[in-house]
């Protein structure tokens, strides 16, 4: 597939102008015109790009990719160390980011959902049809230490709980996957019983005490794994891609 195409399928499937975003989404860096080989990952780091290269890859497909609002737009040092490789090895680098976490089916949050067995019920920004937190619930209550059992086996990762002053059982939850903490007082709002994001900050911990609601840390790589692996799977299914997911180990 032409990579300019290639960019407009991903463009149609996540509609990045619908959202506004922190950094560029689609095509980053041009490569090689024909795109037959596809690696995707979290974050564009050096790992996987050198992975990339190993793989003979046209293309690299991630969450996380670069120009990022608010950093230095010089081109040296680390940034320039991964650019180089890519425009060396003529690869392409796409990233989709904010369009990534809302899509309603490959997305983060919606990916999160299904590995939980959540029912979701739309977003928590009531009035924004692309909202970044959404919540749902569970078919049956669940106990904050049987949600952070099913977080552990989902994610392989130990979560962080937090549940002093919490409700005894969990029926109602919002999540937002990544570095969504602050959504927390959002959910405490709308009366959920539990927010799960990907990080925390200091400042969570009491907001999560004070408000009386059950507070999951469950890991911004983790929560996030799963999306770009669907966008994947995607482009294999409906336009015969070789894509492979290589997962970059990363605890955060």
């Amino acid at each position: 597939m032409n990579n300019l195409k290639l960019e407009a399928v991903l463009n149609q499937l996540l509609s990045p102008h619908l959202i506004k975003d922190y950094c560029p989404n689609g095509l980053q860096v041009e490569g090689k015109s024909e795109v037959k080989r596809v690696i995707t990952g979290v974050t564009a780091c050096q790992a996987l790009i050198e992975r990339a290269i190993e793989e003979q890859a046209d293309a690299i497909l991630v969450h996380h990719g670069f120009f990022w609002k608010g950093e230095p737009a010089e081109i040296r040092g680390m940034k320039f160390r991964r650019i180089k490789a890519l425009i060396e090895n003529g690869i392409n680098l796409y990233a989709y980011h904010l369009p990534l976490d809302v899509h309603p089916e490959l997305g983060n949050n919606a990916r999160l959902a299904e590995l939980l067995e959540i029912e979701v019920l739309g977003g928590m920004e009531e009035g924004n049809p692309q909202s970044v937190s959404v919540y749902g619930q569970f078919e049956q209550p669940l106990t904050g230490e049987d949600l952070a059992s099913r977080l552990s086996i989902a994610l392989h990762r130990e979560p962080l709980h937090i549940g002093d002053n919490a409700p005894a059982e969990i029926k109602t939850i919002g999540w937002c996957t990544g570095g969504g903490q602050d959504f927390i007082e959002l959910a405490a709002q709308k009366g959920l019983d539990a927010f799960i994001s990907g990080e925390i900050s200091e400042r969570t911990v009491h907001t999560a005490r004070e408000l009386g609601i059950h507070y999951f840390s469950a890991g911004h790589h983790a929560t996030e794994r799963y999306g770009i692996k669907s966008l994947g799977e995607w482009l294999v299914d409906e336009h015969g891609l070789d894509v492979s997911f290589i997962d970059i180990d990363n605890p955060v």
